[in-house]
């Protein structure tokens, strides 16, 4: 874990909070294990010795263990506890690659947020409603209840589209006229024998009235909201915590992960141009040089499958060259019999 204290400690009470930073896996492989998480820490924390049980105030970064995670964890401290935020956000197969990828989370003063991978947003809504086990500011109204004559059903049967008058009649299978009684069939032991039975080229199916829309719907029903009596909007802002100190609690299975360019602000702008001239210009070298690399390794497979070629012709032309001096020496050795058959 390594920290660093801030110039002047800060909280996110009437203002946004944005944090932002980039990482590089270079050796992402198939059995890759990483997880480097940005942590904001309070003011007052021990930075000698402080790890990854010490308490902190929000923690965010991706999460990547082999082909079945890949996460970004967005954590805020609610109530002295850490709260997830729910469902997963799962990372696009293009953000798990080798390449420098930015991630960027801001948390504005009504606690509504948005999060970003490469500077495209991937998320947003309340921290009241993706969040585990925290109040949401507003709540289903529970004196509000559905009236007993809303109509909620979206289609209703077509009264214009009646049953055919002996629709019912028509079985599902009928005699097969083209059936005839086996030569062995034995009446005797066999019993009367009976043609089989075949689907019904005239049968239809059961009798469906089609359906038309509802002209009376109303949608479906949904209670107002209203203030929820539990919501704290302080518990977002760290309560009155300011933070102290910004930190990395890293933990990996291969080598070579790169964090860098870290920013952490009240200004999305800020830190949007701030990634535009650091990670989108690294961004671009990188894949000119991967490039690069995948163009020589093309060049080096043509040549040598060039110079393949040419060793297969070379030994082709031995071969048929070898042939053609065996052929000669043949016939003249056939020809030599021949003149001795005539002496």
């Amino acid at each position: 874990a390594l920290a660093k204290a801030v110039d002047e400690p800060f909280d996110n009470v009437d203002k946004d909070l944005v944090i932002q930073y980039q990482v590089k896996h270079e050796k992402r492989q198939g059995s890759f294990c990483a997880g480097g998480y940005i942590k904001l820490l309070p003011e007052g924390t021990d930075l000698e010795t402080w790890g990854g049980e010490t308490e902190y105030l929000a923690m965010f970064g991706p999460d990547m263990c082999g082909y079945d995670v890949s996460r970004v964890h967005a954590i805020v401290n609610y109530g002295g506890d850490n709260r997830l935020r729910e469902p997963d956000l799962k990372l696009e197969q293009s953000e798990k690659d080798d390449l420098t990828h930015v991630y960027t989370w801001v948390i504005h003063p009504d606690n509504t947020y948005q999060i970003y991978v490469d500077l495209k947003e991937r998320a947003n809504g309340h921290l009241g409603d993706d969040w585990e086990a925290i109040p949401s500011k507003e709540i289903d109204d529970p004196e509000d209840t559905k009236p007993e004559d809303w109509v909620d059903e979206a289609e209703i049967d077509d009264p214009e589209h009646v049953k055919p008058e002996g629709y019912d009649d028509v079985p599902s299978t009928i005699v097969d006229d083209a059936a005839e009684k086996p030569d062995t069939w034995d009446d005797e032991e066999d019993g009367e024998w009976e043609a089989p039975e075949i689907p019904n080229p005239d049968y239809e199916g059961p009798w469906v009235q089609k359906k038309i829309p509802n002209p009376e719907y109303q949608g479906e029903f949904k209670p107002k909201r209203i203030p929820n009596p539990e919501y704290d909007a302080l518990a977002y802002s760290f309560a009155g915590r300011k933070v102290g100190a910004v930190g990395f609690d890293l933990w990996v299975v291969n080598s070579g992960s790169i964090y860098s360019n870290v920013i952490v602000t009240d200004d999305f702008n800020e830190a949007k141009a701030f990634a535009e001239e650091t990670w989108e210009k690294q961004l671009s070298a990188e894949k000119a040089a991967k490039q690069a690399v995948e163009d020589e390794k093309t060049r080096e497979r043509n040549l040598k499958a060039a110079q393949e070629a040419q060793q297969r012709d070379e030994a082709a032309a031995e071969v048929d060259e070898v042939g053609a001096e065996e052929g000669e020496d043949a016939f003249d050795a056939l020809n030599e019999v021949e003149e001795n058959e005539e002496l």
